[in-house]
């Protein structure tokens, strides 16, 4: 006797009005009945050369607007379902169309309120709206309709179609094209201003300024010669790794991009942004998208749908999404935060660690199975509970890891300093292990000519929690004449420690000395996009700053180059003529090493109010970069106060530390203010000028108050250091908000600076280091 058929109810997750889980599902059917909150997909397939959007005609039988024209796929996200997934799924089942995770465009997210059926259908619903872009149109006869759910489909140019939405046309769903679904046409209109672009462009480029970063080779061998060129080709691979790290499909953009560099002049303009920015996103311009998906590279997909006589299959560009994912490639880019604590809270500690590993990348199971052609929840991991899971950098990068490692030991063979050698085969090592604490270290205690930093450090591109660590290499010439004079600042730092303007508790009785190693840069690569570092205070791993301190490298040439090109400039415009000469390289130099020691100090490892154990890092999660950031700058400039005062530096830099502090804010706050650095600098800019520390004059130039100042930066470092040692992330969040805004004053500077074309960062070229590659 045949089963009876059984109806499978589908469950949709209920959010809150403001789009969040609430931790609750129920049946499609009472959701719409109640009006709840929920999530679904709509993708919109568009043909590029015939400027079309496909419609698909809505079945019969549909519960919602029957058989009028609508979005080419759509559906809702079920309980417990991913957005891409769905989005993926919903193309294949209702039009036949089976499309890779890089076809998706998501382009924004809308939420629509309406009551339908005689106030029987209530929809409430936040939509994540991904376009697909093919080169030309699929046939009709290639889909597969879904007759349950699709009775036809049709292409129709986009600015038809959008005047049927605006006339409110019976045949087709409405959506208010005036209103938020209007970006859908904005964004496919802005694709074709080329000559706009290119003007964009250029603006974009000028504010880079070419800087040539040499170093004297004279103090090494034959061998560390020899040495040198495999550290800079395995430092090449890191900006290979950095690619992937940032989002999935940028080295195929990257290849792209470079293949067509001399198609056109926009095309060569493309190119040398992108080379700067290493992503389709501008660094300056609060990572804003400079390129679009038409830009994109072109894929080939056969059999995407059935077969048709004569046609070779879709065509598509590989989408990236308009707003940088915030968890760059380190998460599935559909996992927000509360799925992310949900998964976590049900894990041991040991796997936990791993998830919130600087060095471990987040996967969805279903992506990878779908990816597979495989998709069915049956192909989870034995024992897993939850689609979610984590894997190490050594499996995951495994390809490119292997090859740095071969390269880092055949150096190591070659170097000739011991402490060079260790760290080059237990960094080699330690790629292949994923453990890198025995580097960590050995790198902390490198004691060479050729000067080395290569592996995953900084946490900035993960801005959903600040966990996940981006590969980087500076490969440089150890200066030792300036390295000697920096040892005041290493053997005062636990002085520094316990006079803190914090309370006593917080305090650490155990700083160890950071060691300080000024550097001539010879060639950097991987997480080194955009403005360009001065200076590193590394490792970030909290056991090896609990239990070793840090180690401190300044990259004096580049620090010059700065100071030179952008400081000089910016002090002519903004600062007042009395306190000009005030600005000065001495006092800029020794303020960005003071920030670096100043990392190493202040909370780290901290107890929370109910007596738990952590790390500055994990509370503030997502805010920890900015605030660290300026911790460490404001800290500095205390901190240089206090060395003064203490006759362990020149009286000199009494004025004039302040002054070319002023000058530098507006310097990092042109960075933007979704960039830590950035943002940290707006924070402490803001404050000081509120407390009149700061001076903004009528004729739109700035001065420093030294009767205030002093007092205003100790009052920033007390609140900053407070909330770090309480882990108190309500209270960043707070600090933040108020004052890390861009005000009269910093647009004022910032136009200034603009319209006299001060270059905002450099962008460093290594003839030393192409040279030895020839």
């Amino acid at each position: 006797m045949a089963e009876p058929y059984i109806e499978q109810v589908e469950y949709l997750d209920v959010l809150t009005k403001t789009g969040k889980k609430t931790g609750v599902s129920k049946p499609r059917g009472d959701v719409h009945r109640d009006g709840d909150y929920h999530k679904a997909v709509h993708v919109w397939i568009f043909a590029e050369s015939t400027q079309e959007l496909l419609l698909q005609k809505r079945a019969d039988c549909k519960d919602s607007w029957p058989g009028l024209w609508d979005i080419s796929s759509a559906g809702h996200i079920s309980a417990g379902d991913s957005s891409l997934i769905t989005a993926q799924r919903e193309l294949q089942e209702e039009l036949g169309v089976i499309l890779p995770k890089d076809a998706f465009e998501l382009i924004f997210v809308f939420l629509e309120e309406c009551v339908t059926n005689n106030g029987k259908f209530i929809n409430n619903e936040y939509s994540d709206v991904y376009l697909v872009t093919t080169l030309e149109p699929i046939p009709r006869e290639a889909f597969t309709l879904q007759d349950t759910e699709v009775s036809d489909v049709k292409y129709i140019s986009f600015g038809e179609y959008r005047s049927h939405l605006a006339e409110a046309d019976p045949k087709y769903v409405p959506y208010d094209v005036n209103k938020q679904y209007g970006l859908l046409f904005d964004i496919i209109t802005k694709r074709e201003n080329n000559e706009a672009r290119s003007l964009v462009l250029q603006k974009q480029l000028r504010r880079y300024a070419p800087v040539s970063l040499t170093a004297e080779l004279t103090g090494l061998g034959d061998a560390d010669k020899e040495a040198l060129i495999l550290l800079v080709r395995a430092a090449m691979i890191m900006d290979e790794i950095f690619y992937l790290q940032v989002w999935h499909s940028n080295p195929v953009l990257r290849e792209w991009l470079k293949e067509h560099a001399n198609v056109s002049q926009l095309d060569n303009l493309k190119w040398m942004y992108y080379v700067i920015n290493k992503s389709p996103w501008s660094c300056l311009d609060e990572n804003e998208a400079f390129l679009t998906t038409a830009d994109s590279a072109v894929k080939l997909l056969p059999e995407a749908t059935k077969p048709i006589t004569g046609w070779k299959g879709v065509q598509y560009r590989a989408a990236f999404p308009m707003l940088k994912p915030s968890g760059a490639n380190f998460y599935p880019p559909d996992m927000d935060k509360m799925e992310f604590k949900l998964w976590t809270t049900g894990l041991s500690l040991d796997k936990q660690k791993d998830a919130t590993s600087f060095f471990t990348v987040i996967k969805r199971h279903s992506q990878v199975n779908w990816d597979n052609h495989i998709f069915d929840s049956t192909h989870l991991s034995e024992g897993s509970t939850h689609d979610l899971y984590s894997i190490p950098y050594s499996q995951e990068y495994h390809p490119f890891l292997t090859r740095v490692s071969d390269l880092l030991h055949k150096a190591g063979d070659l170097v000739s300093s011991p402490s060079l050698k260790r760290l080059l085969h237990s960094k080699a090592d330690a790629f292949l292990s994923n453990d890198y604490y025995d580097s960590d270290i050995a790198w902390m205690e490198l004691d060479s000519k050729l000067d080395v930093t290569i592996g995953p450090y900084e946490t900035y591109e993960d801005s959903l929690f600040g966990y996940k660590a981006t590969f980087e290499a500076f490969i440089g010439v150890r200066d030792e004449k300036a390295t000697a004079q920096l040892k005041l600042f290493s053997d005062n730092l636990q002085v520094l420690e316990q006079n803190l303007p914090m309370d006593d508790t917080y305090k650490s009785k155990d700083i160890i000395a950071a060691p300080i190693r000024v550097v001539q840069l010879l060639f950097n690569a991987g997480d080194v996009k955009g403005p360009q570092t001065i200076a590193f205070n590394l490792p970030n791993d909290e056991r090896i700053v609990k239990d070793r301190g840090t180690a401190m490298v300044i990259l004096k040439n580049v620090s010059e180059a700065k100071f030179k090109q952008i400081l000089n400039p910016i002090a002519d415009a903004c600062i007042a003529k009395e306190q000009h000469e005030l600005v000065d390289f001495e006092s800029f130099f020794t303020h960005t090493i003071c920030h670096e020691c100043c990392h190493g100090i202040g909370p780290h490892t901290i107890t929370l109010p109910d007596g738990r154990k952590s790390t500055v890092r994990l509370e503030l999660q997502d805010l920890h970069s900015a605030l660290e950031e300026a911790k460490a700058d404001i800290v500095g400039l205390w901190a240089l106060n206090f060395l003064i005062k203490k006759h362990l530096l020149p009286t000199s830099l009494e004025k004039s530390m302040y002054v070319s502090f002023l000058a530098g804010c507006f310097r990092s706050v042109r960075f933007g203010l979704e960039e830590a650095h950035g943002k940290g600098q707006a924070l402490q800019f803001n404050w000081l000028l509120e407390k009149e520390a700061f001076v903004f004059h009528p004729n739109e130039t700035f001065s420093v108050n030294f009767d205030k100042v002093e007092e205003a930066v100790e009052s920033l470092s007390r609140t900053i250091l407070t909330i770090q040692a309480k882990g108190d992330k309500e209270g960043a969040s707070l600090l933040l908000q108020k004052y890390c805004t861009m005000t009269k004053p910093l647009k004022v500077a910032l136009q200034k600076l603009e319209s006299i074309h001060v270059p905002v960062d450099i962008a460093p070229i290594f003839p030393v280091a192409k040279t030895l590659l020839e």
